[in-house]
């Protein structure tokens, strides 16, 4: 059961002018669910990406960098079920024969199309099956199917994860909906995700990547559900440059500022939403560390306690067992870290004070906000003015069980 998150509706997700998605059944590794996503781009559109650091990444990560660093995008295709990973030559044969499929289906060449799967590494793509189902993703596609293509990418997700918003950029309303997937094999770097944004602002190409990675970091680099890192993790952004406004050539423009902020919400709530809906989660965490000399010292600190398994076990038990998070922010790593100016908070409890435990703090106090379904674990270093934030969740039996029984 997520916490705290519900399905997202239909009526809510903004179509984006001069982009179309169409959704179908192909029977990729399970009859009668949707698993093919086709998203089809009038001409003009720019599109960029941030994948997996993984060096084990999935054939059609691989296959997508190559695409990209060609540009003039005009489709990407989407299989659940399969994630063409660990299948060498053969992975990176199928994904491009994937690519060639839809292509000729839509006259262009097929590295104007990116490829994206998720689901059981080490299988054989069944590209047979894909390429069956393309006709019937085609003739569904449409400029409102956003709630159906986050349905249709979905593994081991239990809510659809989808949101939008819209934003004034000279004198034009821009749209910006973005969907993703994701609930377990959730690390930094990114996550074992699939996330795909699209706004109809005018963002010249040049922009365009930099927008992406700084939307990521943002956002899916601030989230940890176990601590692994995934072979498919993508993140899309796509700009299809049909708002009447001027383009976009700064992200320290006026006009740029908007537009990022506008689009970061969107990825922070698509982001959260995975951590939300982690494999077996029962609580929603946000990991605040202020007082750093930098804010990456910050994430490193952030990190340590998200990462932990014995935080995470205590936080699904509701036990203020809350040395086991100054044992985290001791060994994240900051060689220099003065124990004596550490300050700890659950929500509005004073834990720890200068590195001891605050006299005032009550073990009741401490286990009343354990037991809450949202907390907020807040750090103080006391080294500088630097602050950053996590997103996490805790580590219950059900993660075990979803994961054992994760390929029958």
């Amino acid at each position: 059961m997520a916490v705290n998150l519900s399905a997202p509706i239909a009526g809510d997700l903004r179509p984006v002018p001069g982009l179309s998605i169409g959704v179908a059944e192909a029977g990729v590794r399970k009859a009668n669910r949707k698993d093919l996503t086709v998203f089809l781009l009038e001409p003009g559109a720019g599109v960029a990406g941030v994948f997996t650091r993984n060096r084990f990444c999935a054939a059609p990560v691989q296959v997508c960098r190559e695409h990209l660093a060609e540009g003039d995008i005009r489709a990407l295709v989407v299989n659940t079920g399969n994630a063409n990973a660990g299948t060498g030559e053969d992975g990176l044969a199928r994904a491009r024969a994937t690519c060639d499929a839809l292509a000729q289906r839509l006259g262009v060449s097929s590295r104007q199309v990116l490829p994206f799967s998720t689901g059981v590494i080490m299988e054989p793509l069944p590209v047979d099956r894909i390429e069956a189902g393309l006709p019937a993703a085609l003739a569904d596609a449409a400029p409102d199917h956003w709630l159906r293509a986050a349905e249709g990418i979905m593994t081991t997700d239990t809510v659809a994860k989808a949101a939008s918003t819209s934003v004034r950029i000279g004198a034009a309303d821009v749209a910006i909906t973005g969907i993703s997937k994701g609930a377990g094999m959730i690390r930094p770097n990114m996550a074992t995700m699939l996330g795909f944004m699209a706004t109809d602002a005018c963002v010249a190409q040049p922009l365009l990547q930099q927008l992406a990675q700084e939307l990521a970091d943002g956002s899916f680099n601030r989230v940890t559900v176990d601590g692994d890192t995934s072979t498919n993790d993508s993140f899309i952004v796509m700009a299809t440059n049909k708002a009447a406004h001027l383009p976009i050539t700064s992200l320290d423009s006026a006009e740029g500022r908007a537009l990022k902020e506008a689009m970061l919400q969107v990825a922070r709530q698509l982001a959260q939403a995975i951590v939300r809906d982690g494999e077996g989660a029962t609580k929603f965490i946000t990991v605040r560390v202020e007082g750093g000399r930098t804010a990456d010292e910050c994430r490193q600190v952030g990190y340590a306690i998200a990462h932990s398994p014995l935080v995470k076990t205590a936080f699904f038990a509701s036990d203020p067992n809350l040395g086991r998070i100054l044992a985290a922010v001791g060994y994240a790593g900051i060689d220099d870290l003065d124990q004596t100016a550490i300050d700890l908070w659950l929500d509005d409890v004073h834990v720890a004070h200068r590195g001891g435990r605050n006299p005032a703090y009550r073990e009741e106090d401490g286990q009343r906000v354990m037991k809450q379904s949202e907390i907020t674990v807040r750090v103080g270093l006391g080294r500088g003015a630097a602050v950053d934030t996590i997103w996490t969740c805790d580590l219950s039996h059900d993660y075990v069980s979803i994961n054992a029984d994760y390929r029958s």
